[in-house]
C-alpha cells in the first residue's frame, strides 16, 4: 500500500511583480525573510500568511514525507492565487506561469508527486484551453479550482462547457473553498476558516446537485475538499427540502440528493475520528481519500496518524482511503508511484 496524500499545496519560491506585469494592483507578492520563512503580502502591503520552505521548497516537502512515511503527494497551489478577479488574459498568463512551475516540480521528481493545475476560470474558454494544455502537453490528471468564481456558484450555466470538457478530456476536477460566504461577518476567531470554508464548500456541492450538474455530465470526476464540508452531516436536510419544497429546491428536476452520494469524491480531513467514522458509513468507503492540507496550520500535519490508529478500521479499508481512493478519482496506476523509503 501506498500513501499518499490528495490534498497538499506548493506555490513558486519567487516571482515577477505581477503588479508591474499587468498594470493593476490586487496580486499577492513573497517578501522572504532572514529567518528562511516568507510573508504572503497583498501588493497594497497588506500581510496575508506566514509560510515556511514546506511551502515551495520540494526538498523541504519531501523531508516533511519521508520522516512520516508519506509516499507520494497531490500537489495544486494555494487558492488566494486563482486570481478570478483579474482579467482574464492575465489570469491565464498567471495560471500558465503556475502551471509550468508545478510541472517542472512533478517532473524532478516524477514518482513522489502529482501535479493538478489552476484555471483562469471567469472566462470559460480560456479555462478549457488551459485545461487542454495541462493534460496535452504538462501530462497532469486534473485540476483544482475555486467553490465559486466571483460570487457564481458551479452550477452556474456559464461553466456548463467547461465541465462537459473536464468529462470528455477525463479531467479530475479538485473543489477547493474559498472566497467564504459570510467573510465580512466572520473576520474574528478565524471563523472564514473554521466555519465558512466547510459550509462554502456545503454549497458548492449542494449548487451542484441541485443545479443538475451531475445529472447533465455523468462520468464528471469531482472531488471536494475537506472532507465535503458540512454535507455529510446536512445531506438529509437537504433531502428533506427536496421532498417537502421541490417547488424550491428541485427546479431542475433532479433527483434525491442522497441518490448523488457515490458520484464525486472527498478527501478525509474532520480531525475526529468519530466523524471520520460517520463520513465512511454516509459517503461510503470507496469515495473518501486520505488528504492533509498540507502545510497549512489547519491540515493535517500528523500525516494520516488519526487513520492509522484508528484500529477499528480494516486493513483493507484504510488501503481504500490512502491509496486505492484517490488513484480511482485521478485515473494513475498506483504502480508508477515509490515508496518513501526507497
Amino acid at each position: 500500500m501506498l500513501k499518499i496524500d490528495c490534498h497538499a499545496h506548493i506555490l513558486p519560491k519567487t516571482w515577477p511583480s505581477l503588479k508591474d506585469r499587468y498594470g493593476y494592483g490586487g496580486w499577492i507578492y513573497l517578501d522572504h525573510l532572514e529567518n528562511g520563512n516568507a510573508k504572503m503580502m497583498r501588493d497594497d502591503g497588506r500581510f496575508f500568511r506566514e509560510i515556511q520552505p514546506n511551502c515551495w521548497d520540494p526538498e523541504a516537502i519531501l523531508t516533511d514525507m519521508n520522516a512520516h512515511q508519506v509516499d507520494v503527494m497531490v500537489l495544486c497551489t494555494v487558492p488566494v492565487l486563482f486570481s478570478y478577479w483579474a482579467k482574464p488574459a492575465d489570469t491565464a498568463d498567471w495560471a500558465r506561469f503556475l502551471n509550468n512551475d508545478l510541472a517542472r516540480v512533478v517532473s524532478e521528481h516524477p514518482k513522489r508527486f502529482i501535479g493538478l493545475g489552476t484555471l483562469p476560470m471567469q472566462d470559460v474558454a480560456l479555462a478549457i484551453a488551459e485545461l487542454r494544455r495541462v493534460r496535452d502537453d504538462l501530462g497532469m490528471p486534473g485540476v483544482q479550482i475555486g467553490s465559486n468564481v466571483n460570487g457564481l456558484n458551479l452550477d452556474n450555466p456559464s461553466f456548463d462547457p467547461f465541465w462537459e470538457a473536464a468529462q470528455e478530456l477525463g479531467m479530475a476536477v479538485f473543489v477547493h473553498p474559498w472566497e467564504m460566504m459570510g467573510a465580512d461577518r466572520n473576520e474574528r476567531y478565524w471563523l472564514s476558516w473554521l466555519v465558512g470554508m466547510p459550509a462554502e464548500t456545503t454549497n458548492a456541492i449542494a449548487s451542484m446537485i441541485f443545479g443538475g450538474v451531475f445529472d447533465r455530465f455523468p462520468r464528471l470526476k469531482v472531488m471536494f475538499a475537506h472532507a465535503g464540508g458540512a454535507f455529510p452531516f446536512t445531506v438529509g436536510r437537504l433531502s428533506h427540502g427536496w421532498n417537502v419544497r421541490p417547488d424550491l429546491c428541485n427546479v431542475n428536476d433532479v433527483r434525491d440528493p442522497y441518490e448523488y452520494i457515490g458520484r464525486f469524491w472527498v478527501d478525509s480531513i474532520t480531525h475526529d475520528p468519530a466523524a471520520l467514522r460517520y463520513l465512511i458509513d454516509v459517503m461510503g468507503a470507496d469515495r473518501i481519500a486520505y488528504g492533509t492540507d498540507f502545510p497549512f496550520p489547519l491540515g493535517d500535519l500528523e500525516h494520516g496518524k488519526m487513520i492509522e490508529d484508528m484500529h477499528d478500521l480494516s486493513a483493507t479499508l484504510k488501503h481504500q482511503l490512502f491509496q486505492d481512493n484517490v488513484m480511482n478519482f485521478l485515473g494513475l496506476d498506483p504502480g508508477n508511484f515509490q515508496r518513501s523509503n526507497e
